[in-house]
């Protein structure tokens, strides 16, 4: 979906279809470390499948020496690794923008973090014996629909050396749980550092391929295009975001924050797919001042990291916070989103009012 709303439009049928369907994190849960199942954000492009276990198989062919069609209890049996990772929506932030893309109308709750459980997807490769001449790999969910007037199934690729070499698994558990149907039962790719399109739902087929893969999902959507006449450059690893968790009492329905006079302490999450993050900033008035927030510790390599700012407003009167993110490859969250066709990796600084009283 490439078109964009006229100024001043308010949501449409099209968009609110879509986020019935879909949810995101409430920015308060940030506080778990860990996200409660059923707080993670979701995003399902077609329908959900309905799968029989005992019937399934996960396909591992194209270019291999050895094909394998494996159970559920077949790849349960393997070696089993966990790694905790934070998950977000290529669209996360969609909705800032102006014109807004017309797509899934995210703000910027599309993330989650979480405990995967399975087999190690380059193990599983190395049993079927990749041969020379692979360049990528293809995965195939079992979702299907019509996209861009094609009628397909959800499939991504990534680089033959990603798989071989990264941390992606093939996951059947969730925070200790099997995989509930709206994160991919029986199986879901896991790619660390990655944006949440590549970790493919209902997982049915790892096809490595001699070319570059051109389905839809790949050649057409999940690209940076400024323009409807530019091919674009594809999506990959996240860049790097930090998260405030609103502080206070909400005004309903405009969520304004209500906070008292004296300390407070801010606290958040940042987390980037190029590297660990180093520092978060913060500001109390807008983004004239900063200050620098005092990082605490992750849960592993791949999840965010949480951070804390005292704050002691001494009188009522308005404010807006913000926070911003720096990660390891130098890496910098902007202060201005940066428009593109899609609505793609808005990780413009979060901004967030607060009303300050008695």
């Amino acid at each position: 979906m490439t078109s964009v709303s006229s100024d001043g439009e308010g949501i449409t049928l099209t968009e609110l279809q879509l986020a019935t369907r879909n949810h995101g994190l409430p920015l308060e849960a940030l506080r778990w470390p860990v996200t409660p199942i059923g707080l993670h954000y979701v995003l399902v492009h077609y329908d959900i499948p309905q799968v029989d276990p005992a019937a399934f198989r996960l396909e591992i062919g194209g270019h291999v020496r050895r094909p394998l069609s494996l159970t559920l209890g077949e790849i349960r049996a393997r070696p089993a690794v966990e790694i905790t990772t934070t998950m977000e929506c290529a669209g996360n932030g969609r909705a800032l923008l102006t014109p807004r893309p017309l797509s899934q109308p995210w703000l910027a709750e599309a993330v989650g973090t979480a405990r995967w459980k399975g087999a190690r997807l380059a193990a599983v490769l190395a049993e079927a014996e990749v041969l020379d001449g692979g360049v990528e790999v293809v995965f195939t969910g079992l979702d299907r629909g019509v996209e861009g007037d094609v009628e397909q199934q959800f499939e991504r690729s990534l680089p033959l050396g990603e798989t071989l070499s990264g941390d992606a698994i093939v996951a059947y558990e969730m925070n200790g749980q099997p995989l509930p149907p709206q994160h991919g039962f029986p199986l879901r790719l896991v790619v660390p550092g990655w944006y949440g399109m590549t970790n493919v739902k209902w997982l049915a087929g790892v096809t490595v391929v001699t070319t570059p893969f051109a389905g839809h999902q790949q050649a057409h959507a999940y690209r940076i295009r400024l323009d409807e006449d530019d091919a674009g450059v594809p999506l990959t690893r996240m860049l790097p975001r930090a998260l405030l968790v609103p502080p206070g009492i909400p005004d309903f329905p405009t969520r304004v924050r209500t906070v008292p006079v004296g300390p407070c302490v801010l606290e958040g999450r940042a987390w980037s797919g190029w590297g660990p993050i180093v520092g978060v900033d913060v500001s109390t008035d807008g983004g004239e001042t900063w200050g620098e927030a005092e990082l605490g510790e992750d849960e592993g390599r791949w999840s965010w990291r949480p951070w804390t700012y005292p704050w002691a407003p001494s009188a009522p009167g308005d404010h807006v916070l913000a926070c911003r993110a720096r990660d390891a490859s130098g890496n910098v969250q902007p202060d201005e989103p940066i428009w593109n066709v899609g609505g793609y990796a808005n990780n413009a600084v979060q901004r967030v009012p607060v009303r300050v009283a008695d």
